[in-house]
């Protein structure tokens, strides 16, 4: 074997190495930590219209709506809000808070998902807590 095919052999299975290595998985990937997530409201009977529109417009729907919503994810309505966008995956998923990646994303549990993103938190406030104990509330009776 050549010089020139061992340094070869080496990197291949070098860059191998790193590729499969803890330290190249998305912070997307990683299951959040839902023990940092508030209590779901108390507030019985919430529907999107009347109660979690309000909490998503001034934070969500500049960026996600139109003709050209990041992520290919639209929230100004129920059916677009939980039907989720470019993973293909629901963002939410109706009696499960919890496991729905929207509150996940709102509650800054996902690193590099944060919603709105940190940058844009001067124009486009993130959800307080309040506002995601009720987000929760309302995905944990049903999505209505």
């Amino acid at each position: 074997m050549t010089m020139q095919r061992i340094k070869a052999a080496f990197l291949t299975l070098a860059l191998g190495c790193f590729l499969a290595s803890p330290l190249t998985t998305r912070a997307a990937d990683k299951a959040p930590d839902i023990s940092k997530l508030p209590a779901p409201a108390a507030k019985q009977g919430l529907t999107f219209d009347t109660d979690i529109k309000k909490i998503i417009e001034p934070s969500c729907l500049k960026c996600h709506s139109g003709n050209r919503p990041k992520g290919r994810y639209v929230v100004a309505d129920r059916e677009s809000f939980i039907k989720g966008g470019d993973s293909g995956k629901p963002a939410v998923i109706p009696g499960k808070s919890a496991e729905s990646p929207a509150v996940h994303f709102a509650a800054d549990l996902v690193l590099d998902m944060e919603m709105p993103p940190l940058d844009m938190r001067e124009d486009f406030p993130a959800l307080t807590k309040d506002q995601i104990a009720l987000l929760r509330a309302w995905i944990d009776q049903g999505a209505k």
